[in-house]
């Protein structure tokens, strides 16, 4: 970091405390003309990216997640602080887990194992858009999962 004065880039640091949860504040000393100024240093997060079905690479957006959970949550009583929760957890979890590619079906398998714990049927309607119910059949076969499930619980 240059002197804001004397443009030095020598300098130290006299105080280091937290600005916030992202940033650091820190107080320094310019060596050349013992100026003093202030600089905040806040860590650059890489960015994931995510790898969708036909090859394609884009930069993980949790707004898309929560958009299409909430489609998917539409009519039932589902609250947003609900949504809000799950997309945020989802996004703790990719970011912890230090990858910095994910595929959408990895995704779109932790949207719906957490879906099926807060509303079995935004599960249903999110999981036949995610998998692409061919037919009634297959449709039948989600559902009979589910009352399975279901069952074994209690």
């Amino acid at each position: 970091m240059n002197c804001p004065s004397c443009s030095s880039p020598d300098s130290k640091v006299i105080d280091s405390r937290p600005s916030d949860k992202s940033s650091i504040r820190r107080r320094r000393e310019c060596l050349n003309c013992g100026k003093r100024f202030t600089t905040y240093e806040i860590i650059e997060a890489t960015p994931m990216f995510v790898t969708k079905k036909d090859g394609s690479k884009e930069i993980f957006d949790k707004n898309k997640i929560a958009a299409g959970v909430r489609r998917a949550c539409y009519k039932r009583p589902v609250t947003e602080e609900a949504i809000s929760a799950l997309t945020t957890e989802i996004e703790n979890e990719l970011v912890n887990s230090l990858r910095d590619e994910i595929t959408t079906a990895e995704i779109g398998n932790m949207v719906m194992e957490k879906l099926r714990k807060i509303d079995e049927v935004s599960y249903v309607r999110f999981a036949s858009v995610y998998r692409e119910f061919k037919d009634i059949e297959t449709f039948l076969e989600e559902l009979r999962g589910l009352c399975t499930g279901r069952k074994k619980k209690k």
